[in-house]
Parts: C-alpha cells; sequence; structure tokens
C-alpha cells in the first residue's frame, strides 16, 4: 500500500485500488477516482508528440464503443520520454479535442517514472501494490485495465493499439 495525502490536505490513507487516489482534472479540478469505482476504467499515460499518439482516436472509438457499458479511459499526459509532451495542460486539452475529438476524462500532466513519479503510477508500477501487473512504465500509452471493483485485472504495452484483439477481449470480459 502506499500512503498519500489527498487533495484536500486530508489524513493520509492507504490505497489498495488505483481508484483511492485523487487527482487534478486538465482544467485543475480535484477529482476522486473513486467515482469510478462500478465501472471498467483503462488508465493510459498520454503524450501529444509520440509516434504512438494516434492510439488517442482508437481510444475515444473504445470510449464511445463501450462507454454505456460502463468503460471509461482516464488519460494522465506525462513528459517523461523524449519530451514528448511538452505543452501546458490547456494546450494539451485543445490539441486532444481538435485532433482527436477526445471527451473522456484527461488529467492535469503527471510524471510516470523517475524521481518525481505520481503516486498513482507509483502504486500501479510496484510489485507490492500491483502484483502481477507491476513494473517501469517504459513509453507513452501504457495502458492499466480496472475491473468494476477497482482492481487491475491486466495491463498492455504502448505499442499495442487499443482497439487489439487481446484489448478489446479484455475489455469485454471486464464488462
Amino acid at each position: 500500500m502506499i500512503n498519500t495525502t489527498f487533495a484536500g490536505g486530508n489524513q493520509p490513507v492507504a490505497q489498495t485500488s488505483p481508484l483511492d487516489f485523487h487527482m487534478l482534472s486538465i482544467d485543475g479540478q480535484d477529482v476522486d477516482l473513486g467515482q469510478y469505482k462500478g465501472k471498467v476504467v483503462m488508465i493510459v499515460n498520454v503524450a501529444s508528440k509520440c509516434g504512438n499518439t494516434p492510439q488517442y482516436k482508437a481510444l475515444q472509438s473504445l470510449f464511445e464503443k463501450y462507454g454505456e457499458q460502463g468503460f471509461v479511459i482516464l488519460g494522465f499526459p506525462a513528459n517523461d520520454f523524449l519530451g514528448q509532451e511538452p505543452g501546458t495542460n490547456e494546450e494539451i486539452k485543445q490539441f486532444c479535442s481538435l485532433n482527436y475529438g477526445v471527451t473522456f476524462p484527461m488529467f492535469a500532466k503527471i510524471s510516470v517514472k523517475g524521481k518525481k513519479i505520481d503516486p498513482l503510477y507509483r502504486f500501479l508500477t510496484e510489485e507490492k501494490t500491483n502484483p502481477g501487473f507491476a513494473g517501469k512504465i517504459d513509453w507513452n500509452f501504457a495502458k492499466f485495465l480496472v475491473n468494476r471493483e477497482g482492481v487491475v485485472v491486466n495491463r498492455f504495452a504502448a505499442k499495442l493499439s487499443p482497439e487489439d484483439e487481446t484489448v478489446i477481449k479484455a475489455i469485454e470480459a471486464a464488462l
């Protein structure tokens, strides 16, 4: 478990799920990820200037296809790989909207590796908190699939298209 302080400065709480965290939306609002419990959630670290950036289109397509069944994608911009997400949160939001019509929830830019790793990604990548799916993030668009109970049930490589058959089957099985 990872101990962090919620955005409101409350007591540290031990997280047992990636949905136990509070994060800042791309607009700077506090978001309790607990609101997504009961849904199937895909957590993705994203970037605007990456060879994988066209995956935004596939992610949006999945969100539209499965959203009414309780599927949601949470996008977390990160500038950890060759400076491929240099923009501000506002620039990232505008890029995603104009170029890919992104309507799934996007969050403020964070770090997904290294000394400044966000606590959510520390939880996702450490063996003690995410056994079976831990390991460092090696590039933009790594994907974690979380079931309706808030448990990580799969992880997909950054280069694997969100529309790959293995990803689709895992989403459908979780739904």
